[in-house]
């Protein structure tokens, strides 16, 4: 009988898609493509530099109804709402890919770091505004969701939303503070003033979510639910704030409290998935580090837990748990499913680089998993979202022959004010969206939420859960492009 290792290794490489035909070429073509798509989203006065020439200027008033300046930042998806908890975790998401795969991204670094800072220049305005304040969302879902429009004709209501030490929102708060550290560690040497700014203001940020504690969903009640409501609660969030805030500082005083409180924040569970709601796996990778690069002994336990999540998504490993489609696509749940493949494939390419500064292997158990293993794993992910499915559809706007070409995306589907100045109004809009045709305006890069648990995918408009792409989708993706690009 084969032994376990060997086992898992057929497992990995028998699926009739994993001699891709990918090349470092087409990596780098998906590498630039994810990067652009940040540009499609750009909220407020847009630069001279703009890519994207369908997109104009938009929601140039943001804040002023609480008079404090909020233009700029991210529409989180298909619609003109900026929800700050998904925007601060593409945020960090950005900057981690940059931290750890930056130095494979050549030409497109500097594009890199410019979406990155579009998203950390607005999280700095929401945290420091008001002093005591985190202004956390802008715009009324309801009303926004109940309209059609390009976002440069908007006229639904931009309520401002904030947490404060009344109204608490941890989650968020934390969240915001890990954006804004990893953010200060891209920038240090390129912007050192603007680095420490960052750096700075992710500890006020952090100390306010520790010390007034509680969730943003209890806070703001339907203003945040059902859209982006904090599921795992704040205490995850606390952990990965403090984590980043220690990689960036190298504040002893961090250490101190992911020692002290990490037991009661999620250290110790076992957690199977990653996203803007729930960091447990991410920090867990995150805090591996430090053990396996710099052999602090503290943090060996990370290393463990983090070991027991890449196992769970290792076919044929002794700890098991992923589901994958027939195709062998990770499924974790029927909304906007890509979001856990490009986030558990960033994590897996990311762990891979840890464990080789330490012996290469994690431990399934009687099972030995090498780095080149998780490699081999996230990159059939990749492949698979790039075009290698049994669709044998890209799920990446604008990326090979075919792909999506009626995504659920106002901006893209709406004529543009290029080609139709005239204002097109809420329900004038509902026109668009019901027409048969494929939206006029490519927003390139933009990767949809993905098929279903059939590897079936229907480029169908209202079908929202699979056609709507998503800032928090790509953000991971751009690291692992990158890594791609150069291997």
């Amino acid at each position: 009988m084969a032994p376990p290792t060997l086992l898992i290794l057929l497992l990995l490489t028998s699926s009739s898609f994993a001699n891709s035909a990918f090349t470092s070429d087409h990596y780098s073509d998906a590498l630039t493509k994810s990067i652009l798509f940040f540009e499609g989203q750009r909220s407020g006065k847009l630069p001279a530099t703009q890519r994207l020439k369908w997109r104009a200027d938009s929601a140039l008033h943001d804040g002023s109804s609480a008079n404090v300046d909020l233009v700029g930042g991210y529409y989180d998806a298909g619609d003109n709402m900026k929800f700050g908890l998904p925007m601060a975790f593409t945020t960090t998401m950005l900057a981690w890919s940059i931290i750890e795969f930056g130095g494979f991204m050549q030409s497109e670094l500097g594009n890199a770091k410019a979406a990155l800072r579009w998203g950390s220049d607005y999280l700095l305005k929401a945290a420091t505004a008001t002093p005591g304040t985190l202004y956390v969302q802008v715009g009324e879902a309801n009303s926004d969701h109940q309209c059609w429009e390009r976002p440069e004709d908007m006229d639904t209501s931009r309520g401002v939303y904030k947490v404060s030490a009344q109204n608490p929102g941890s989650d968020v708060a934390a969240e915001t503070a890990a954006a804004l550290a990893a953010a200060s560690i891209v920038f240090q040497d390129s912007e050192p003033s603007y680095s420490q700014k960052l750096l700075q203001t992710a500890m006020n940020v952090f100390k306010f979510a520790d010390h007034y504690r509680g969730s943003y969903s209890d806070s703001l009640h339907n203003a945040v639910c059902p859209f982006y409501c904090s599921y795992s609660g704040f205490n995850d969030e606390l952990l990965w704030g403090a984590a980043w805030i220690h990689r960036a500082s190298q504040d002893t005083s961090y250490m101190t409290y992911i020692q002290s409180n990490g037991h009661l924040m999620g250290s110790e569970d076992d957690d199977f998935s990653f996203s803007w709601d729930d960091k447990r796996a991410g920090t867990k990778v995150l805090l591996s580090k430090s053990f396996l690069e710099n052999k602090i002994e503290e943090f060996q336990s990370y290393k463990q837990h983090s070991d027991n999540y890449i196992c769970s998504l290792i076919p044929g490993s002794q700890n098991s748990q992923a589901q994958y489609t027939r195709g062998g696509l990770f499924y974790k749940q029927e909304g906007s499913n890509l979001q856990y493949v490009t986030t558990s494939s960033f994590l897996l390419l990311t762990y891979a680089k840890y464990l080789d500064s330490n012996g290469g292997r994690a431990s399934c158990g009687a099972s030995t998993i090498t780095s080149e293993m998780l490699i081999v794993q996230a990159k059939k992910q990749i492949d698979y979202i790039l075009g290698d499915n049994p669709m044998k559809m890209s799920y990446m706007v604008g990326f090979g022959d075919r792909y999506p070409t009626h995504i659920h995306h106002r901006g893209s589907s709406v004529p543009s004010v290029r080609d139709h100045p005239d204002r097109i109004s809420c329900d004038a809009g509902h026109q668009y969206f019901n027409s048969g045709s494929s939206n006029p305006n490519i927003l390139v890069g933009a990767i949809v939420g993905g098929p279903d648990r059939n590897d079936n995918y229907a480029d169908d408009r209202s079908n929202y859960i699979q056609s709507e792409p998503a800032t928090y989708i790509n953000a991971p993706f751009v690291g692992a492009a990158a890594f791609f690009s150069a291997h």
